[in-house]
């Protein structure tokens, strides 16, 4: 009995230790919650032992045992608007917004070290930073997220200089917290949570929030733990990157993609082949029924990058002639997001072979051994190694160094970036260059679009490229896409799609089928002084949002 019960005890033992465990999910799944010790939970802190959080409503800073949630201590904040709390080691501080000013006179962020036993305050820091919210600590220096300029501050604990200044991730940055490596940030308005890069503020990860109005932020050594004051909870989540991406809104639609060619004479088009990219199962959609083609189609061609076209095939066109090859396609398609982890990714010698020989190929398009080429990618590399920090650079490089404009024809990567601007099109070909100079295998996919309403046409399309990262596989990039302002819109595009998108086309370029186009192509032979026109586009209809996956 006595050994009986000693084995009882060890499984609950086994059983709780677990439970104290983050989960293996994608980052940011709640995994337990708590009920907030007031009304206006603002900021927390994990001292080892206790999750402290900050209450604006009764000016308090309240002690938590996270399993039961139990207030095990309490202590008056040092301030009347507290806000973002951090922990030292030793003792908490405390940012407030008003910083002992009447509430009348304009905001003047102090931050105080207090003594968690009884509430002392044992120094108080006067901040350059006006309206501060979240607070961190990363075992030197303080973090303090100004919401006045939009920026993420390291500073000083002893005077509150300065010591690094970045933009945040978005324009209401609130929740603060540092986890040994990285900083989070969260904003209430977008509902979602960002992993940072606290040398110059990349944004690594988005998350989505648990709640409408997070706050507080506070790392365990394991999970996040997310305050939230619209519901008064205090979330557990997850991060750990065990499931590599998430995908989700789905949405059913049916596409019929047209690729017409006209002849208007006066001559006759001799022959004319026209290919329908066809689109198959992907991470971020799924074919279902049976694609269905317009009769014509004389067979599949598959070329030597995988892709499959149905191919169209006719002679001795007349004057006035038109010819309409067209395939309706079923699909569910889902927004998809990527939680890369850069120290998890593995290194350039990891990607296999099979990989490198293919899609590290040079050409005429890209041109990657070009002194443009070369000296954007040996800049970065004599300061990275790491595949995926390699790749944000050069992304950022062409967000730094281009605009977006479509003038027309598909130009070489040396000569868009040494131009400064391009389409889709040639931002994913200065792209693909740039990672596959770097040793990055990349490609494009091609993709028709649904245009906002539920029912449209689109015949402008999109194209963007897609990064080979080893530990986690092909990942998409636009870089185009990516072109904005804040660090949150540009690490949006990398990783991520919406699910407007139906990629028909995968490719390295150069395709006897395909050539360097997308969706479709179409080659023909005419007599001399014949004037023929050829058109593509793609009628969509959303069958339903939100399917059930």
């Amino acid at each position: 009995m006595k050994h009986y019960q000693t084995f009882i005890i060890a499984i609950v033992t086994i059983i709780l230790s677990l439970s104290g465990h983050c989960a293996k999910a994608w980052p940011g799944k709640k995994v337990d919650s708590l009920d907030t010790p007031g009304r206006i939970s603002t900021g927390m802190a994990w001292d080892g032992e206790h999750l402290w959080v900050a209450d604006r409503a009764s000016k308090m800073l309240y002690g938590l045992n996270p399993a039961t949630g139990k207030i095990q201590q309490a202590i008056y904040s040092p301030g009347y608007w507290p806000r973002g709390v951090a922990w030292d080691g030793e003792a908490l501080w405390n940012v407030d917004i008003k910083g002992g000013l009447p509430l009348s006179e304009n905001y003047q962020g102090v931050v105080y070290r207090v003594s968690p036993d009884d509430g002392t305050v044992l120094r108080t820091v006067r901040l350059s930073v006006k309206k501060a919210t979240g607070l961190a600590w990363d075992g030197k220096y303080l973090w303090v997220a100004d919401d006045t300029r939009n920026r993420l501050v390291q500073i000083n604990p002893h005077d509150g200089t300065t010591i690094k200044s970045f933009k945040a991730p978005t324009n209401h940055s609130n929740g603060l917290t540092y986890d040994g490596r990285y900083l989070w940030v969260s904003d209430r308005y977008r509902d979602e949570i960002y992993m940072v890069e606290p040398e110059d503020g990349t944004v690594l990860q988005i998350l989505e929030a648990p709640g409408k109005y997070t706050r507080g932020l506070a790392y365990d050594g394991q999970c996040l733990w997310a305050a939230d004051s619209e519901v008064d909870k205090i979330f557990k989540l997850t991060v750990n990157d065990e499931d590599k991406y998430k995908r989700f809104n789905p949405r059913k639609i049916v596409v019929k993609h047209t690729h017409q060619v006209s002849n208007f004479g006066p001559g006759i088009l001799k022959s004319m082949d026209i290919h329908l990219a066809i689109p198959g199962d992907r991470n971020s959609q799924d074919i279902y029924g049976q694609t269905k083609f317009t009769s014509g189609m004389m067979d599949t061609i598959t070329d030597h990058w995988g892709q499959p076209t149905a191919h169209y095939h006719r002679k001795n066109m007349e004057s006035g002639e038109h010819y309409t090859a067209a395939m309706t396609v079923k699909a569910t398609l889902y927004q998809i997001r990527y939680f890369i982890n850069p120290d998890k990714v593995g290194s350039l010698e990891e990607i296999p072979s099979d990989i490198r020989n293919i899609y590290l190929e040079n050409n005429e398009k890209y041109q990657y051994k070009h002194n443009v080429i070369q000296k954007v990618v040996n800049d970065v590399k004599e300061k990275e190694s790491n595949p995926y920090r390699i790749a944000r650079k050069l992304y950022e490089y062409l967000i730094d160094n281009m605009y977006y404009e479509m003038i027309g024809g598909w130009n070489t990567a040396p000569a868009v970036i040494e131009r400064g601007n391009g389409s889709c099109s040639e931002y994913a070909f200065a792209y693909i260059a740039l990672c596959r100079a770097a040793g990055i295998p990349a490609r494009y996919v091609g993709s028709v679009v649904v245009r906002g309403d539920a029912s449209s046409m689109d015949d402008v399309f999109h194209r963007w490229a897609e990064i080979y990262l080893p530990g986690y596989g092909w990942i998409p990039v636009d870089p185009s896409g990516g072109d904005k302002e804040s660090p949150r819109d540009q690490a949006d595009a990398f990783g991520a799609l919406d699910n407007r998108f139906l990629i028909t086309t995968q490719s390295g370029g150069g395709s006897k089928t395909m050539e360097w186009t997308y969706n479709s192509n179409a080659f023909w032979v005419t007599e001399p002084k014949t004037f023929v026109v050829s058109d593509h586009f793609a009628d969509w209809k959303v069958v339903e949002e939100n399917a059930v996956e």
